[in-house]
């Protein structure tokens, strides 16, 4: 089954209510979530019971996560909601919000990105997928998740660990001449392990590449054609529940499809 969701502020139904609006705003809102949806899914248009359509009043964040857990969903899909200038480098507050606080993975689609009806559909405009690891107790579990989208839309599997540069003073770098191939050789150690665990019918690549971490995500994403990258979501200590800073760069500025796994999905 799949919700279709849309929120109403709560100042304007208050406004609405007190003007005895006919018919009720609520109403009105689910006939345009209805309409909506036929325009853009003509394909379920005449299949009606496959949706549910729910208008809810509040914060949407807030809304979008109660409805998630209310149905047991098992992904939410949104909008990165990307804007020209300045302001294309910032998510909404809502899909921020959701992606902070979901229990449950996390679809961010891309105006640039086409629609997909199908398996079929999406297949052919998916070439790769892209799974960057940070070799921490979540890979393992993050790379069976992608493994598992690559073998279903019968395309390869990108497995990928960015090793941040470090500045070490050069006295230093001269006592340890063989830091960078120790460092490197114990990164394809961890990746041939994860390799290991992937099912033998995914074709995969593991890369392993040297710089600022989101940019070279990007950057292997758009040379790779790895059009769906899925991502951790890291919890942080202290202040609960937080989106790494790597996952959002990468949100940000990537054109493509991005499934982002929250700790507690991956374990399951």
């Amino acid at each position: 089954r799949r919700t279709v969701i849309t929120v109403d502020d709560p100042l304007l139904a208050n406004a609405a209510a007190m003007a005895i609006l006919e018919p009720p705003l609520a109403v009105q809102s689910e006939a345009e979530l209805r309409r909506f949806s036929d325009d853009v899914l003509p394909h379920l248009a005449t299949r009606a019971t496959m949706l549910d359509f729910r208008v809810a009043t509040g914060k949407p964040a807030t809304e979008i996560l109660r409805a998630a857990n209310q149905t047991h969903a098992d992904l939410i899909v949104t909008g990165s909601h990307g804007r020209s200038g300045l302001q294309k480098m910032f998510f909404g507050s809502t899909t921020g919000r959701v992606l902070r606080e979901t229990s449950v993975p996390v679809l961010v689609t891309r105006e640039e990105r086409p629609a997909s009806a199908s398996h079929a559909e999406m297949a052919r405009n998916i070439h790769r997928v892209l799974a960057p690891v940070d070799l921490t107790a979540a890979s393992g579990r993050q790379v069976t998740f992608a493994a598992a989208i690559a073998e279903q839309l019968r395309v390869p599997l990108i497995v990928a660990h960015i090793v941040e540069p470090i500045f070490v003073p050069m006295r230093v770098r001269q006592a340890l001449s063989g830091a960078d191939t120790i460092r490197r050789a114990e990164v394809e150690a961890g990746l041939a392990a994860i390799e290991a665990s992937i099912p033998p019918g995914v074709t995969t690549e593991n890369v392993v590449s040297t710089g600022a971490p989101a940019e070279e995500i990007v950057r292997l994403a758009e040379t790779r054609g790895a059009n769906l990258i899925v991502m951790g979501l890291h919890s942080g200590g202290m202040l609960g529940p937080r989106m790494g800073a790597v996952t959002y760069r990468v949100l940000s500025a990537t054109k493509a499809l991005v499934v982002a796994l929250p700790p507690a999905a991956a374990a399951s």
